[in-house]
């Protein structure tokens, strides 16, 4: 008889200074469940594909429950936790006989009400399943400990950033598992952390030191039989854990599993400097001093509002307006009472607009302009990069607007402007912009890196800043980490540990 494999997404990367928590109707407007999950995922670079595609080829029953994923923004409700917690628990318990189940959880969803999201998920199903095998798939910017931990069986997370690899780490965790199912013995599991905080910014696993550290993990998986998952942690959600840590899944044991993280855990620490310190990071001054610097050469220059945590900061485009240093593109600015005035406009209009900077008194404040509506209506697409490949995205009600030189596609749902699909949705191309103005971390790394002409990223005084000092942290103990602590200890932890 098949085994049977049950999947279940509960994923968020929350921002816990933002003052907009995501409701449980935000959750229930992205998810899929049931026999809608393959038909939404199957062939598509994504943990539910990865997990798919892994339990058809090896023969095992795919026995989909839920998957919900909204990407970056503020904290949870606890309603929302719960609700899907209640979910998890009740869609096991009625999905007949079960051999494992592999979660995707991110790792840095926040709720006030609770100490640690994943792992109060991870826990309240192993106390109602206490023989499950249990894996678990997380994003590379998850905060991590063994306490996270300490219910699953398997633990694994990407090891790239852009995260080009989703779809691969659902292969990993779903073929863990059906290996310790098959076999019938648990490998060793380890959790290692550095004591680094970094930004997002300094975390894309093209810049050094951190692609050596990630090549090395590799050349360690490819001489021992281990699973090596280094993660850069989220720091701007305020958390017990938060920060860099190391997993290894280890099939020659506990002890080996051990060795292994605290090695690369002691690599780390020794980069913490080099780590976070990675990219230059410019005032606003200085990136406009540069593009008066430079002719244009065809190709154009990325502007990366990198702060900008909930894509409506007003900084940088602000600064376009008034400066006009070439013809720019901004894409995917969320607004959506804006989307809806352009909308009831309708294209070929010109309004008086207060266009974003509305979630947070740190975006900058709305801009009071005056846009034409160059073409207006709901908008949706199939993402066609490798970030989130074959992935549906629907942007909500949505208007392209032009302001002078600057041209601003507003949409009314938070979505990741990382590749081509920003322009082609509407015919363009990047190339037909001097100056693209972006909101992206590193997922705009794998296609505008190599087209863009150059990547200026501008740090602006918003809710994600370069410097992570200036973060008010509430439930991070900051005297024992970096960059407050010169020299932070680093943490030894097995799968186990005590609450």
């Amino acid at each position: 008889m098949a085994l049977r494999i049950a999947f279940a997404g509960f994923n968020l990367e929350s921002v816990s200074t933002v003052p907009q928590r995501v409701e449980l109707a935000e959750f229930q407007r992205v998810c899929t469940r049931g026999a809608e999950i393959p038909a939404r995922f199957r062939d598509t670079n994504t943990v539910p594909g990865g997990c798919i595609a892994i339990c058809e080829a090896e023969g095992a029953e795919f026995v989909p429950l839920f998957h919900t994923l909204l990407g970056a923004l503020g904290p949870a409700s606890d309603e929302a936790v719960e609700f899907y917690t209640r979910e998890l628990l009740d869609g096991v318990a009625t999905a007949g006989p079960l051999d494992g189940i592999v979660l995707f959880l991110h790792g840095a969803c926040w709720a006030e009400g609770f100490a640690d999201v994943e792992r109060h998920v991870i826990d309240s199903l192993r106390a109602a399943q206490p023989d499950l095998p249990i894996a678990v798939a997380l994003d590379y910017h998850g905060n991590v400990d063994a306490r996270m931990l300490r219910g699953a069986d398997i633990a694994v997370a990407y090891r790239h950033s852009p995260h080009i690899d989703m779809g691969e780490t659902g292969e990993r965790a779903t073929r863990a598992l059906l290996r310790m199912i098959r076999e019938g013995r648990r490998p060793g599991l380890a959790v290692a952390r550095p004591g680094i905080v970094i930004p997002s910014i300094m975390s894309a696993t093209s810049l050094q030191p951190l692609a050596t550290v990630m090549a090395e993990a590799r050349a360690a998986e490819a001489a021992g039989d281990c699973d090596i998952s280094i993660m850069a942690g989220f720091s701007y959600a305020d958390a017990a854990n938060t920060g860099m840590s190391v997993i290894c899944l280890d099939w020659a044991g506990q002890a080996s599993a051990e060795a292994r993280a605290l090695d690369f855990a002691e690599k780390l620490h020794g980069l913490r400097r080099e780590l976070s310190a990675a990219v230059p990071v410019l005032t606003i001054d200085q990136a406009l001093a540069d593009l008066a610097a430079h002719q244009a050469t065809g190709r154009p220059v990325v502007l990366l509002e990198h702060a900008d945590r909930m894509n409506d900061s007003t900084h940088l485009l602000r600064a376009l307006l008034e400066h006009d240093p070439g013809p720019a593109m901004v894409p995917f600015l969320l607004d959506p009472e804006a989307a809806a005035q352009a909308h009831a406009a309708g294209a070929g209009s010109r309004i008086t607009l207060s266009l974003a900077g509305k979630s947070a008194l740190e975006t900058g404040g709305p801009l009071e302009i005056e846009a034409d509506i160059l073409w207006t209506g709901p908008k949706s697409f199939t993402v066609s990069g490798r970030y989130q490949q074959g992935s549906f995205v629907d942007l909500g009600l949505t208007a392209l607007i032009q302001i002078g030189r600057v041209r601003v596609s507003v949409v009314s749902h938070f979505a990741f402007a990382v590749d081509g699909d920003a322009f082609t949705i509407f015919g363009e191309s990047p190339q037909d912009y001097e100056i693209i103005l972006l909101r992206s971390k590193t997922h705009f790394r794998d296609f505008y890196e190599p087209m863009a002409e150059r990547i200026l990223v501008v740090d602006t005084p918003d809710l994600g800043p370069a410097d992570v000092r200036l973060i008010p942290y509430r439930r991070l103990d900051v005297t024992r980490a970096w960059p407050w602590c010169e020299l932070p200890d680093i943490t030894k932890e097995p799968e186990t540990g005590e609450v």
